[in-house]
């Protein structure tokens, strides 16, 4: 049996899986990510359990769903009975730490987020690089060196497109560094950080230097289809104008290809960016000595719309490049193959039990999630792979009266929108892009129906599976 590892889980903000050249994006530059996916176990088919910040990561870091853990919205605080994994991993000796987001309670209106009793040690924060408090620890990093976020800015390329600070200055690097300082300062003891960079989430801001790595006229256009517009939901068609159906702010119905392209290679820029730093983080475990014995995870919350469908950001939606999101785990000394590709369904709800499982720590029978670490270690697929992935969104984010679900197969898909009479269902065998809504087709009603029947289940069966004592009556 191998010593429990330490755990390096990289988190990105808003990165789709189709981002990274081994995962078959001919444009990607991320020559890191490639060779660390080779050294790794795969998974090809991870899901998110929301399109939205909080509410996914409330969910992966507990192992339970939205609705379980009831942060299900940008600005809800976690109950304090949640039990974050990293509290675990703390409470079992390790030094715990982590450098940017966290994203667990209201951080708006010149308020700092409430932090829940997370477990963290060490406890670098940074919402977003913009200096909105004084407690960001990326802008009082900057201020050691004499410089302001603003001052940093380039120049705006487009309504759509800006230049952020260069790369030495980025909150991704800041990012790196903190993980970097955190690796060699606790080398030869029990470990576990979470590295939680801004990028690529919007502004799409990379670096000018990095930005010039990716010519606009050789970037691919958004997968639209043009007879889809139809058959989308009201939700969809507002985003189709204004990105976040907020008027005034990123105007999507008034994009040109040329700003798709270029909205497109910003958004590469920044993976780019995010790749060189991963580099850097994983250097620092090889000069250290602790590559072997170190568990190291990249993912991220969510995907990111890119105008695919025609809409940016993120919202009530749940296409697969949305919900579909890296998933990529190394750890040589525990037995964890290399170059594995699993094709199965998982979800990020299993993240939390397969690193207590790693590490001998006692699952908690509150957790939904199932460990994959029968898996990484060579176990066949077919019997620790999903048959359905499930997500939600409760008046989550923007569009305060969409309260969506969804439940995915291999097969097929369906989104039901509660209380209106909209919805998704798509064939993925026949319509792998999701072009062709058969909501409302009558040859398609009897698998619809079929597919209603499975979702309400799945919302049943994802309640709490230990819910508070019951008081008497």
């Amino acid at each position: 049996m191998s010593k429990p590892p330490n755990v390096l889980w990289i988190c990105t903000d808003q990165q789709r899986y189709d981002t990274i050249g081994a995962l078959g994006n001919l444009h990607a530059r991320t020559p890191v990510l490639d060779r660390f996916v080779e050294e790794s176990v795969c998974f090809e088919n991870a899901f998110c359990q929301s399109p939205v910040c909080a509410p996914s990561r409330a969910s992966f870091l507990t192992g339970r769903y939205p609705r379980t853990t009831r942060c299900r919205q940008n600005g809800q605080t976690i109950p304090k009975d949640e039990i974050l994994v990293s509290k675990t991993f703390h409470d079992a000796g390790y030094r715990c730490g982590l450098a940017g987001k966290l994203h667990l309670a209201s951080c708006s209106d010149g308020k700092v987020e409430e932090r829940t009793e997370d477990g963290y040690d060490d406890f670098f924060w940074s919402h977003h690089p913009q200096p909105d408090w004084e407690e960001n620890a990326y802008t009082q990093w900057l201020a050691e060196k004499g410089k302001t976020w603003d001052e940093l800015q380039g120049e705006d390329l487009s309504p759509f497109v800006k230049c952020g600070p260069p790369a030495e200055y980025h909150q991704t690097t800041w990012c790196a560094e903190k993980t970097i300082e955190f690796i060699h300062d606790n080398a030869g003891k029990p470990w576990f950080f979470s590295f939680n960079c801004f990028d690529p989430h919007h502004p799409f801001d990379p670096p000018a230097e990095y930005l010039e790595r990716f010519p606009v006229e050789d970037m691919p256009l958004p997968s639209v289809h043009p007879n889809e517009q139809h058959r989308q939901t009201t939700f969809q068609k507002l985003d189709r104008e204004w990105a976040h159906n907020q008027p005034g702010e990123f105007e999507t119905g008034a994009m040109t290809d040329q700003d798709r392209k270029q909205v497109y290679a910003a958004y590469m820029a920044m993976v780019t960016l995010i790749d060189d730093q991963v580099g850097r983080i994983l250097k620092a475990l090889d000069d250290t000595g602790q590559d072997r014995d170190t568990l190291v995870i990249f993912m991220s919350d969510h995907g990111e719309m890119l105008g695919d469908h025609g809409i940016y950001f993120k919202g009530p939606h749940f296409y697969d490049c949305q919900m579909r999101v890296p998933l990529v785990i190394r750890w040589p000394a525990g037995g964890i193959q290399s170059g594995r590709r699993i094709e199965g369904l998982v979800e990020l709800v299993d993240l939390a039990p397969t690193l207590l499982d790693a590490a001998g720590l006692e699952l908690s029978g509150r957790m939904q999630g199932k460990s994959l670490l029968p898996m990484l270690q060579g176990e066949d697929e077919t019997e620790f792979v999903h048959e359905q992935v499930f997500a939600e969104y409760y008046n989550s984010w923007t569009h305060g009266d969409a309260y969506g679900t969804m439940l995915r197969t291999n097969q097929e898909k369906i989104v039901v929108y509660h209380g209106t009479d909209q919805g998704e269902f798509y064939d993925l065998e026949m319509d792998p892009d999701e072009f062709f809504n058969l909501w409302d087709h009558p040859d398609a009603q009897g698998r619809k129906n079929e597919m209603l029947l499975r979702c309400f289940d799945a919302s049943v069966f994802s309640m709490d599976p230990h819910p508070p004592r019951r008081g008497s009556f």
